[in-house]
């Protein structure tokens, strides 16, 4: 038998982070990981002889920084690249807009001069409201809970200490704050912009991992979780890890190592062992016990509380709020190996826009189509595809002259209607991706030398993503901060004492940020000593 202070499920980026602070504290921890490599989805992995890529989670921004600092990941060998442009959209033969720095004025003013001036008051206003909101990310939400003013009271002093920096912004931003979590993105950008192009650019933001249209109520909080981040200081800016998002993992993993963490990989869990209402454990599928007062879980709760805990000693309601716990992000994802950079039409030559993240989507109207017709069919017949040639900034990744893209496309449906299965429109989904870029930079088929293509069901199948999201669950208003997972477990803490939740399945939700880690090691910490 083997025996720990605590037991982490998963090596994705949030367990890793989990037990790192938890190790650090003193604590003897054993992360158990299904895998044979540790990282979850945020792993670099060869997908094509010759050519590596990140082969799931694609682009650094959301890690926070204390993070980055507290497990001196720069020491363990991590290194982060800006992108010398942070998109470019190709809008026809002709038109394209690019977004970064000093061009983005520039090149918005070639469709509306308005909307060139409206850029900085936009950028200011959201950025007003993401420095309060990245402020919280590493922060326990309140926990609505039942019983008297004893249990209330501490909760509601948590409550007024985390809505303070709120006070301090001006009703304008009040509203703006209001609207972003209750309207649509698109509704939202209307209201700021006239020209389609710079509307598409931001509001690629509000569907990604999200299987909704841009004008689907909720959106605009999903446009605004990923502006929260940072590269290297420079606030709401993507960039590149240098041997792909596996390096961040890696260093990771080093950091933990450093701690005396233990980590076992290919031993996937069976189950969480409970006894006299207690998690005190685990058992692995190969029958292994291992047994510890502390289990912190990295997996999707759905995933955690549907095939590893024995429903019998679940609370009813919260069974049942687990089984309608909204997942599916429409996400289609590929890997392509290429023998040379695509030549876009609009703009032949190479460039830094090929450093970007190019978003094939020219309008909110064009992403909502997108929307409407996987809902019918199953997938688009017009999806969104952003490329990301991550090989233009890091030449570890190909052969020489050789390149590897990273293809996001959406929409997708998770889950195929009418008995069809993914395993079966694999390829001609792939295929149309492929034509997809082919059509704004033609070549780019013939240049594919190798492909991989994940489904909704393959990245279930191989992450743990159900439904292929990528973002543990839903980011609806329903679903996030205190509510996240369920309403009165918003603090990390499962219904079972000992079993804890330390994914992107709580607060503050997803992306490769660590901060949910973080946040569940804290609050593992205070119930250490509390029993003490």
């Amino acid at each position: 038998m083997n025996t720990a202070d605590a037991i982490v499920i998963g090596a994705g980026h949030n367990g890793l982070v989990c037990a790192f602070y938890l190790a650090r504290a003193g604590s003897k921890v054993t992360v158990l990981e299904r895998r044979a490599v540790v990282g979850g989805a945020a792993v670099t992995e060869e997908f094509h002889p010759g050519f590596r890529n990140s082969v799931a989670s694609y682009t650094v921004s959301l890690l926070n920084p204390r993070i980055i600092r507290d497990m001196d990941l720069a020491g363990h060998g991590l290194r982060v690249v800006e992108r010398k442009l942070q998109n470019f959209l190709p809008l026809n033969d002709r038109e394209y807009l690019e977004v970064g720095g000093d061009r983005t004025q520039e090149s918005v003013a070639k469709f509306s001069a308005r909307d060139a001036r409206m850029l900085a008051p936009y950028g200011a206003r959201l950025g007003e409201i993401a420095d309060i909101l990245r402020d919280l990310m590493l922060q326990t939400p309140p926990n609505v809970r039942e019983g008297g003013w004893g249990a209330a009271l501490p909760e509601l002093f948590r409550a007024a200490a985390q809505a303070k920096p709120f006070a301090g912004l001006g009703m304008a931003a009040r509203r703006d704050l209001l609207a972003l979590f209750a309207q649509s993105a698109g509704d939202y950008l209307d209201g700021w912009f006239e020209s389609a192009p710079i509307k598409a650019a931001f509001g690629f933001d509000g569907v990604v991992g999200n299987y909704a249209s841009p004008y689907t109520p909720g959106s605009g909080y999903v446009l605004l979780h990923h502006v929260l981040g940072e590269v290297n200081g420079k606030k709401g800016a993507w960039g590149h890890a240098i041997g792909g998002m596996g390096a961040i993992t890696q260093a990771m993993a080093k950091a933990c190592g450093e701690r005396g963490v233990a980590i076992r990989t290919e031993a996937p869990v069976r189950e969480v062992i409970v006894e006299n209402g207690r998690a005190v454990g685990v058992a692995t599928e190969s029958g292994e016990i291992f047994r510890a007062p502390v289990v912190a879980s990295n997996l999707n709760p759905k995933l955690l509380f549907r095939k590893l805990v024995d429903p019998g000693v679940l609370p009813r309601d919260f069974r049942e709020r687990i089984e309608h716990y909204r997942c599916g992000s429409g996400t289609f994802r590929m890997n392509v190996a290429l023998s040379e950079l695509p030549r876009f039409t609009c703009k032949p030559e190479t460039g830094d826009h090929l450093t970007a993240g190019i978003i094939i989507a020219p309008s909110l109207d064009y992403m909502d189509r997108a929307y409407t017709s996987a809902r019918a069919n199953g997938w688009s017949t017009e999806p969104i595809v952003e490329v990301l040639i991550p090989s233009t900034l890091d030449d570890s990744l190909a052969p020489p002259g050789q390149h590897v893209a990273s293809l996001f496309c959406q929409q997708v449906a998770p889950e195929l209607s009418g008995g069809r299965s993914w395993d079966d429109h694999r390829d001609e989904v792939a295929d149309l991706m492929i034509e997809t870029v082919d059509r704004v930079a033609p070549g780019f088929k013939a240049s594919v030398l190798g492909r991989q293509a994940l489904t909704p069901l393959d990245l279930e199948r191989v992450f743990g993503l159900v439904s292929g999201d990528i973002m543990h669950g839903a980011l609806s208003l329903d679903q996030l901060y205190s509510a996240r997972p369920v309403l009165g477990h918003g603090n990390y803490r499962a219904p079972i004492p000992g079993l804890y939740m330390c994914g992107a399945g709580t607060h503050p939700g997803g992306g490769v940020s660590g901060a949910p880690g973080h946040n569940a090691a804290h609050e593992i910490l205070k119930d250490r000593r509390r029993r003490r």
